[in-house]
């Protein structure tokens, strides 16, 4: 996992800021948290563009997991949707990746976000476009 993560480079400023970690990352599955403080809407719920920013940062490295075995390790986000079920005040959210498709130039993963209780918080989908460096 650590030459997955490493391999993304530093991660990027936005997902440092956000506090997200990377726990697990393969092709197959690409788990991660987030903090909520910090990561929310004036209200005190969890930002739904924070929820998007988790979603495409595991999405992404499972994207690029797959690249890595199609000559194509480098992936960039075409699509991203997000459906959010739940509100969400403290504590942390997990996101959990998953392959939807596979293909040589494109991969698409489900995302499902959950709160420390295990109840779903958002559905998203994303997909990377695979290039070479």
């Amino acid at each position: 996992m650590s030459d997955l993560v490493d391999g993304y480079g530093d991660q990027g400023a936005l997902v440092r800021l956000m506090g997200i970690t990377i726990s697990e990352a393969s092709t197959d599955r690409v788990i991660g948290t987030m903090r909520v403080e910090g990561n929310t809407q004036p209200s005190g719920l969890l930002h739904g563009g924070a929820s998007c920013v988790l979603a495409e940062t595991l999405g992404s490295l499972g994207a690029v997991a797959h690249g890595r075995s199609v000559g194509r390790p480098a992936a960039v986000g075409v699509d991203i949707n997000a459906t959010h079920h739940k509100g969400v005040r403290d504590g942390t959210v997990t996101g959990v990746a998953t392959p939807i498709f596979r293909g040589a130039s494109t991969a698409t993963y489900e995302i499902i976000i959950t709160d420390e209780t295990g109840d779903r918080v958002c559905t998203a989908r994303i997909t990377c476009g695979l290039r070479r460096p």
